[in-house]
């Protein structure tokens, strides 16, 4: 029996693969954006864009990781619906700024531009709010007055960007402020980030902003400021092809100093569609099925109703049960429409399915957008945002 701990495989949310494959591309060209950036030349920031499970917020980790390895402050955000950003950002900045400390000569200096981030995260505050209800971000120096304080969040963003991007170029490197979920940051702070990202881009600060979110993100951003188009560099990331894919389980397999068939990764690709999550819900089933080594296609075939119960579980059941009655509806019309195939469908066609007026189903579907279930991408159509949605509903109604 093959040992289950020795077993490579990694499902989870954000969980680093043992194998990175099929993301070369962009990791070379973070590379040189790190470069560009820290020698003063003018680089745009990033946005990559993709279906949920392709691997965005790993790849995300990794950049943070290739950027605080070249010395570079680094801060990570999750944006959520209806949350405000100045005080996700604040933490954030707070630790990117706390890289830099360790390199930096001067402590008045450090804690000058903790002053107004702290001032600046403050401003998350209500006004009039208690003390005891007061936020209190955990930065160890007063609030510096009249720097990044106005409480105009585009103003602020400006400023305090500006004071740590500074702080960065002190040391000869850069700052990376990296948000995942970025399609759900709120109007005025998504259109202030924009604002902050093309006022340093014109000065040549050494700060970039690295965003990951749903195929419909660049959307978002061009309907906040019409020159985002030009402001960020768009990445899609998609599935892994065959070899990609193949690399992504026999890597890991062999480093383990284990085998497995041909046919079983003909099997697991068939299983997975080539979407790094699910490469490894299978790869990890199937391991632990395998009686001996190598792992065959029987193995897989064995595995797949376990991988599929997980994923029913974790990936699609918990996303499916954020939905209204109402909802559900839609979502099951979509599945039909489609043949439960990841591809688009008319928004009309999904009237005409229930017999419904158009108008009578935007509430449900706007709803279903905010949630992260469906996106629109071009007017008129919607689609899932998570591969295989449409498999998992019609066969819950079987």
């Amino acid at each position: 029996m093959m040992d289950p701990v020795r077993n490579p495989f990694a499902p989870g949310a954000g969980q680093r693969p043992p194998e990175l494959a099929g993301r070369e591309k962009e990791l070379t060209a973070f590379e040189v954006v790190l470069e560009r950036v820290a020698r003063g030349r003018p680089e745009r920031s990033l946005v990559l864009t993709g279906l949920r499970g392709v691997g965005k917020t790993v790849l995300l980790g990794e950049l943070r990781s290739m950027a605080v390895r070249r010395g570079w402050g680094a801060g990570k955000v999750e944006a959520r619906p209806d949350a405000d950003l100045r005080r996700p950002l604040s933490t954030a900045l707070h630790r990117a700024v706390r890289d830099l400390a360790v390199r930096h000569r001067s402590p008045d200096r450090v804690e000058a531009v903790l002053g107004v981030l702290k001032a600046f995260a403050l401003k998350s505050n209500p006004d009039g709010a208690k003390l005891r209800e007061r936020w209190q971000p955990g930065i160890d120096v007063p609030a510096t007055a009249g720097r990044a304080d106005s409480g105009d969040i585009e103003i602020d963003l400006v400023e305090l960007f500006t004071e740590v991007a500074e702080l960065a170029q002190d040391v000869g490197t850069g700052v990376a402020v990296l948000i995942d979920e970025m399609q759900d940051i709120g109007p005025n702070d998504i259109s202030a980030l924009c604002a902050a990202c093309h006022e340093l881009a014109q000065s040549g600060a050494p700060l970039v902003v690295v965003g990951a979110g749903l195929p419909h993100l660049p959307a978002v951003l061009s309907a906040s400021k019409s020159y985002s188009e030009r402001l960020f560099r768009y990445a899609r990331i998609d599935r892994l092809d065959r070899a990609d894919a193949d690399r992504a389980v026999l890597a890991p397999v062999d480093r383990e100093e284990a085998g497995i068939t041909p046919e079983a990764l003909d099997a697991l690709f068939e299983h997975s569609g080539g979407y790094p999550y699910f490469i490894q819900a299978f790869g990890k089933a199937a391991w632990d099925a395998a009686p001996a080594d190598p792992i065959t296609a029987e193995d897989v075939l064995v595995a797949a109703p376990e991988a599929e119960g997980e994923l029913a579980v974790g990936f699609f059941g918990s996303r499916y049960e954020r939905a209204t009655p109402a909802e559900r509806e839609y979502l099951r019309a979509m599945a039909e429409l489609t043949h439960g195939k990841d591809e688009g469908v008319g928004t009309s066609d999904v009237a005409e399915f229930l017999g419904r007026k158009p108008s009578s189903l935007s509430p449900a579907r706007d709803s279903l957008i905010k949630k992260g279930l469906v996106y629109s991408a071009e007017r008129g159509r919607i689609a899932f945002t998570v591969p295989h949605f449409g498999r998992y509903l019609l066969q819950m109604d079987e």
